[in-house]
């Protein structure tokens, strides 16, 4: 019995290098991607075509660009596996830069700062930006990110607008403050704001004091699968995404 199985596996392998295969390639080639919020949506909805036309399975798992949670970049140092991370330019940056494969890191899609407010409620003018900091002196709560958008308001923007100390009192980095009403308004991304339920998208705030958030994707340096990595890479700077990527605030941008 066992000489026969030694047999079926010989012709399986002859098999197999007829067609320019190797017994390795019927194994299923798995992904670990870590991610950050602003570009976890159009990632999520482009995902499916990937894996169906390549028979490559992701596991996914999230994490934050930057801040004092439990950043992308916290998680590789402590030894998380991934073979790919997703996150903000910025993010991406501070991660140490043993951990990137040479020549992976791709710009993938830019999205504008936006605000969005409870359901029903009124629509706060954001046309100016004196219009933009009277709505910020009106609201009681304001929900903002612990991420890259939320330091840019924190650190410079309000600052900038002479009410840094004004906002400390009435700004809350809770992600769920807007849907579940503890907060008036929102500033983020625009590509995280138009998936908050029980929200309504005000707008894009004014372009003086713009903050474009850019999303990246890069092959960590001990991944697994290091050409499978580049493929999921490809494929989301590919026609395939853009799609995705356009029908939740962003722009695609072009593969390098």
């Amino acid at each position: 019995m066992n000489n026969r199985w030694r047999v079926c596996a010989r012709i399986v392998c002859m098999t197999a290098a007829g067609f320019g295969c190797s017994a390795a390639s019927f194994a299923q080639v798995q992904l670990k991607v870590i991610i950050s919020g602003g570009f976890n949506a159009a990632y999520r909805e482009a995902l499916p075509e990937f894996e169906k036309t390549t028979g490559i399975v992701v596991t996914t798992t999230m994490g934050f660009s930057q801040g004092p949670g439990d950043t992308i970049a916290k998680q590789l140092a402590r030894g998380v596996p991934a073979d790919v991370v997703i996150l903000s330019k910025e993010g991406l940056a501070d991660i140490d830069r043993s951990k990137i494969a040479a020549g992976t890191e791709t710009d993938l899609a830019q999205t504008p700062t936006g605000v969005s407010t409870r359901a029903g409620a009124p629509k706060p003018d954001i046309s100016t930006v004196e219009a933009f900091k009277q709505m910020l002196h009106n609201a009681r709560i304001v929900a903002i990110p612990p991420s890259t958008v939320g330091i840019y308001l924190s650190t410079k923007l309000y600052p900038q607008l002479g009410m840094a100390e004004e906002m400390v009192g009435k700004t809350t980095t809770d992600n769920s403050a807007l849907h579940n009403g503890k907060a008036d308004v929102a500033i983020r991304a625009v590509s995280e704001l138009l998936n908050v339920q029980n929200s309504d998208f005000v707008g894009t705030i004014p372009k003086e004091i713009q903050f474009i958030s850019v999303f990246s994707a890069a092959v960590i340096t001990d991944s697994q699968q290091p050409e499978a990595a580049k493929q999921l890479i490809a494929f989301l700077t590919s026609d395939k995404a853009a799609a995705a990527i356009k029908k939740n605030g962003m722009e695609p941008m072009k593969a390098r």
